[in-house]
């Protein structure tokens, strides 16, 4: 977060909402050209460490803790919007379509769908001089708003403890202090994260990046095959399952409120059945996001229907249903 920060206000400085300037600007020397990957490497690499750390959530049942599951579930809504506002500020091909094809789906909503869509892209259409205005102070508010989200996660997480691998509740152990044991190892840990980062940067800069992100935007040029960043693959997958924008909204919503929803305090520790849930639910995930990269095509389409019913059924019954009672594992 804080390498992420960084880099965005040094970016910042040379931004500017003119098309041409804006998609030049990045590339422009090496020392912006370095912060610029800088940027874009450490959000692929955010996204992955916080599906890990939700994957991790989800295995031990952390989501019975309400107040540091609902502010961290909060958290990866915002980080969301900000990767996809972030994501049209270079003003390539992809992010062109990207804002188009998605900020479409606004229109979808009832009652009140087109009106948000003008005030949010600055008109009837996605343009270079009105939506980028909006979007840039956006992405800027959303990454301030982040900092302090995550000093009230912490807060929440220190205030009622993390979950243990062993889920014994109701009983003592040996303390162990954060400093210097876990503070080592979360050293050690960033250490390791950053190396792999910068490495990736300099060997493989071009690895998340679409062909289409080197062209400037062209508005009667659709792409052949649009798709957007990885951590998006997911929800890409489940929107165009349906042919109504209205029906693959809802779909993702119902995704997202299942996911949040607090339920019984239940571990994967003990129960084998919850452990193969779970694991069915991950590789239905990643599934589902391979096929969200593929082309809007039979049977891909078929197969993402199939996909999103089973990964909403898997993540509802794996949350909501066990047959080993919780205080079969309490201790004394």
């Amino acid at each position: 977060m804080v390498v992420q920060v960084m880099s965005g206000v040094v970016l910042s400085l040379f931004y500017s909402s003119i098309s041409s300037f804006s998609f030049l600007v990045a590339d422009d020397n090496l020392f912006s050209w370095f912060v610029r990957y800088l940027h874009i490497w450490g959000v692929s690499v955010m996204f992955f460490l916080l599906y890990v750390h939700m994957g991790r959530g989800l295995y031990y049942s952390s989501y019975n803790k309400v107040a540091v599951w609902s502010s961290g579930f909060l958290l990866y809504l915002l980080m969301m919007i900000e990767a996809f506002l972030g994501y049209i500020l270079p003003w390539h091909q992809m992010s062109y379509w990207a804002a188009t094809v998605l900020t479409s789906v606004i229109l979808s909503i009832p009652l009140f769908g087109s009106l948000l869509y003008t005030y949010m892209v600055g008109g009837y259409s996605v343009t270079v001089t009105e939506t980028l205005l909006r979007f840039f102070p956006m992405h800027v508010v959303l990454g301030m708003m982040m900092l302090v989200l995550v000093l009230f996660h912490l807060y929440y997480l220190h205030s009622v403890g993390s979950s243990m691998p062993l889920y014994i509740s109701d009983s003592y152990s040996d303390c162990v202090y954060f400093h210097k044991y876990y503070s080592m190892k979360d050293v050690f840990v960033m250490v390791g994260v950053f190396v792999m980062l910068l490495t990736c940067m300099f060997v493989v800069p071009h690895c998340v990046l679409d062909c289409e992100s080197f062209i400037e935007a062209k508005f009667l040029v659709t792409p052949e095959n649009m798709k957007p960043e990885w951590y998006f693959l997911l929800y890409y997958a489940m929107l165009r399952s349906v042919n109504s924008k209205l029906g693959g909204l809802l779909i993702v919503l119902i995704f997202l409120f299942v996911l949040w929803l607090p339920s019984s305090k239940m571990s994967c520790m003990y129960s084998v059945f919850r452990q193969v849930k779970f694991w069915l639910l991950l590789s239905f995930c990643v599934g589902l996001g391979y096929i969200g990269a593929c082309h809007a095509e039979y049977p891909y389409n078929l197969m993402a229907q199939y996909y999103s019913f089973l990964v909403l059924f898997l993540l509802t019954i794996f949350k909501f249903s066990s047959f080993v009672p919780l205080h079969y594992f309490h201790m004394a």
